[in-house]
């Protein structure tokens, strides 16, 4: 073996050892991980329920993380945290209500903080909602206190229930109004030659618009404008009436927003508490402080005063209120419907005819005494919508009442689902209507072809080969798409009618894609009356003349997998989505990708088997 030979055999296993080490910690490191999940696991499956007590004297916390939503979606596969897709975290709206109404009347409980830090965005309507509960605590005679860092309009709307708002004299309060903006990509679609064909029904039907436009058509900005300013009004007015604030307050201190932040040397803080929007600025530690003297200190640590957190009340009650067995109530199922309205099955967070159509099924088997469907849904496919309107329509024929709470969003497909019902609720400031129909379907011949790429062949009929995405869509089938869309319409329009006790002329004249708000519905006539999901389950109480009821909900389990994603991801994935939305202005920039995404990812979900869809694009509520 000659020298050279020899060195390069020690170099050689030298790295080759390093490689060794690294390869076995790498092992090591992973089974290390994999011991741990699987303890975590058998923790989360197999171990005792936490036992939650609830401190004499304690305020309730509520302290929602993400968006607020009616329904949960489906738990990603992997959290955010541990390097799944990044999906937004989530507090259900009916969890706060109750958990709020149910400590209103303890007497264990004795006020409740709001601490909305971690809250990174809810529709109107779900501020409402939660905010309508914090009224019913106060009415009990118990304080209600907010603490905030930074407050986001959302965020802001919940704190202005509080009889006493804290900010951090570093914070700010941010108002800005409501906006509907949206990409468009015409040129874009122009650009690489993508054809999308358009079928529709009624001047006010944008869902198309930024398909088939570079900006907003006259129409489609005369009937945004009209519900923003409706849902605008419903905000600052209630926003005023709880802080006894003049009417006009809102709006001009955001159009003198430059003047107001100079007169107080540029604080955000300072001017909030100058035109009253807030009552004390103070630290965290000193906002708690100020807590532990009106409340108590905490036993379990003297840092902070005494709470409970909602959930874990919420839990506490759960299990300390076990039914009866023996005992026989009347049953009233509630079922949740959120999402796109999409064929056949589909997830948490989508409503698959079929998925749905089982749950109405499943509650006629179950022989409840009525049943309240909460939509909140801006449409989408109109097979599908019309599959679960006969659910509902079979539910009714079995003499089961059926009485629709409108959330957030209940529009085109939506609606088309609340025509299906016995009575119509909604609130104030949901979004309903937009009765058209369109038909959509892009094609890629000339992206193809800019790519060396042809499409030949041959048919037995002129249609052979029809809706095909890589061929021309030929004239006779762009002819039956459109009267399939007119043939629609006028289905839309007759069952409207007979629901409504109208007729397809009174109806066409409020529809044509037309967007309202709950309150302008209720004077058209689209809906029976305004309230919010415990109105509409009172009323369904009373139409099934129930004295005492319970009420089940009705919904598709969860695997063990699933439950375990989903709680693996709570909390921890909200504080993260919460520290990217404000770390201004990376972090609002970062959130506002998404909605300018949204028309694209739209194409996916196009698999109406006729192209005909029900969907409104501008029913995203603030």
């Amino acid at each position: 073996m000659t020298e050279s030979t020899h060195n390069r055999g020690f170099i050689r296993r030298f790295f080759g050892a390093i490689g060794g080490a690294i390869t076995w910690l790498r092992r090591v490191f992973t089974n290390l991980l994999f011991l741990l999940l699987l303890v975590f696991i058998g923790a989360a499956i197999f171990g005792g329920e936490e036992r939650i007590t609830v401190p004499q004297g304690a305020a309730l916390k509520v302290a929602p993380g993400g968006f607020l939503v009616d329904e949960l979606s489906q738990p990603a596969g992997i959290p955010t945290f541990l390097g799944g897709p990044r999906t937004p975290p989530e507090t259900r709206v009916k969890d706060l209500v109750d958990a709020i109404d149910a400590a209103a009347s303890d007497n264990r409980i004795s006020s409740l903080v709001l601490e909305l830090d971690y809250l990174v965005g809810a529709n109107l309507s779900k501020l409402e909602e939660v905010g309508e509960a914090v009224q019913r605590f106060k009415a009990s005679n118990k304080p209600v206190y907010a603490i905030g860092d930074n407050f986001t309009q959302a965020q802001y709307f919940l704190a202005s229930h509080a009889e006493k708002i804290y900010l951090n004299p570093m914070g700010s309060l941010l108002l800005t109004g409501f906006g509907s903006y949206r990409n468009y990509y015409k040129s874009a679609l122009e650009k690489l030659k993508i054809n999308f064909h358009v079928f529709r029904v009624g001047d006010y039907k944008d869902f198309i618009e930024p398909y088939t436009r570079d900006d907003m058509s006259p129409a489609s900005r005369e009937n945004n404008q009209r519900w923003l300013h409706g849902l605008w009004h419903e905000y600052t007015e209630q926003v005023t009436g709880l802080r006894n604030l003049p009417p006009n307050s809102i709006d001009s201190f955001i159009a003198d927003l430059p003047q107001n932040l100079r007169a107080e040397g540029g604080s955000w803080a300072r001017a909030a508490l100058e035109h009253k929007f807030v009552d004390t600025l103070a630290s965290r530690r000193a906002a708690v402080a100020e807590l532990q003297q009106s409340i108590g200190i905490s036993e379990a640590d003297n840092s902070t005063y005494k709470f409970i957190n909602a959930m874990d009340y919420l839990r506490h009650k759960k299990l300390t209120e076990i039914p009866n067995p023996g005992t026989q109530t009347a049953k009233i199922g509630l079922i949740s419907a959120a999402g796109a309205i999409v064929d056949g099955e589909a997830p948490a967070g989508q409503i698959g005819s079929e998925t749905l159509g089982d749950l109405i099924a499943e509650a006629r088997n179950k022989k409840v005494k009525a049943l309240v469907l909460r939509i909140d849904s801006p449409g989408g496919s109109a097979f599908a919508s019309e599959a679960i309107r006969q659910e509902l329509l079979a539910t009714r024929e079995a003499g089961i009442p059926v009485i629709i709470s409108m959330g957030s969003v209940a529009a085109s497909g939506g609606y088309w689902i609340a025509a299906g019902g016995d009575r119509i609720w909604a609130s104030p400031s949901t979004i309903t209507g937009s009765i058209g129909v369109f038909g959509a379907f892009p094609t890629f011949e000339d992206s193809l072809e800019h790519l060396g790429i042809y499409n030949d062949g041959i048919g037995t009929t002129e249609l052979a080969g029809t809706m095909r995405l890589d061929r021309p869509l030929p004239e006779a089938a762009a002819s039956l798409i459109q009267q399939g869309v007119e043939n629609t319409y006028a289905q839309f329009l007759q069952l409207v009618a007979a629901a409504r006790n109208s007729t397809p002329q009174e109806v066409h004249k409020i529809a044509q894609g037309q967007v309202w708000t709950g309150r302008a519905a209720l004077e058209l006539g689209l809906v029976d009356e305004l309230g919010n999901l415990k109105e509409a389950i009172a009323d369904a109480a009373q139409v099934a003349k129930l004295d005492q009821y319970e009420v089940v909900e009705i919904q598709r389990q969860l695997t063990t997998s699933e439950k375990l994603m989903r709680a693996l991801a709570d909390n921890v994935d909200a504080r993260i989505a919460a520290s990217v939305e404000q770390n201004l202005p990376l972090g609002a920039w970062l959130n506002s990708l998404q909605p300018a995404l949204d028309p694209l990812r739209e194409l996916r979900t196009f698999k109406d088997p006729r192209a005909l869809y029900v969907r409104c694009m501008g029913c995203t509520a603030p």
